[in-house]
């Protein structure tokens, strides 16, 4: 059995939620299983180990889960972005759309350094708006998008289109639907 198909097994379906229409794809499953979470990690690790990454920019909040410990694991910085108001000292920001409304998230401004090799991650990617807004956040602190990192990609939404138009970079992710 593939790790697609064993993630496949493991997410839950929510429906109507956060609002009515919306299937919210659930992967808190994923990280109640120690060996599935493990392979889930192994193989972003794979996919990754080669680049030079000098930082890890998880999105709030199911992206905190994994990105710290693929920064762990690649031997690099974990930066957190996250919704507005949420972070203690000065930020900059970023507005966006959601596939279901607007949001503003932040990181704080010293956070990347010129020159960095960042890489952006979160847990799922429906039209980019959230990866796009945490890769603009990189881009005003002149950092580098090298990669975005996902486990489910939504497929009959654009994210994967405009993170490759907006950024260059053709994302990655584990499982599709």
């Amino acid at each position: 059995m593939t790790l697609a198909d064993k993630l496949n097994l493991a997410i839950r379906n929510v429906a109507d939620y956060p609002q009515p229409g919306i299937l919210f794809k659930d992967i808190t499953p994923v990280f109640a299983n120690p060996g599935l979470l493990h392979e889930v990690v192994s193989a972003l690790v794979d996919e990754y180990k080669s680049q030079k990454i000098d930082a890890i920019v998880g999105v709030e909040a199911r992206g905190f889960i994994v990105a710290p410990i693929l920064a762990y694991e690649l031997n690099c910085r974990f930066i957190p972005v996250r919704k507005k108001g949420k972070l203690p000292y000065e930020t900059i920001t970023e507005d966006y759309a959601l596939e279901y409304g607007k949001a503003t998230v932040e990181m704080h401004n010293d956070a990347i350094q010129p020159g960095w090799r960042v890489l952006v991650h979160d847990d799922l990617l429906a039209t980019g708006g959230t990866a796009g807004a945490a890769a603009n956040l990189v881009k005003k602190l002149e950092g580098e998008i090298v990669g975005f990192s996902f486990l489910i990609n939504l497929s009959f939404l654009p994210g994967e289109q405009n993170l490759l138009k907006r950024f260059g970079v053709k994302p990655h992710y584990i499982i599709s639907y």
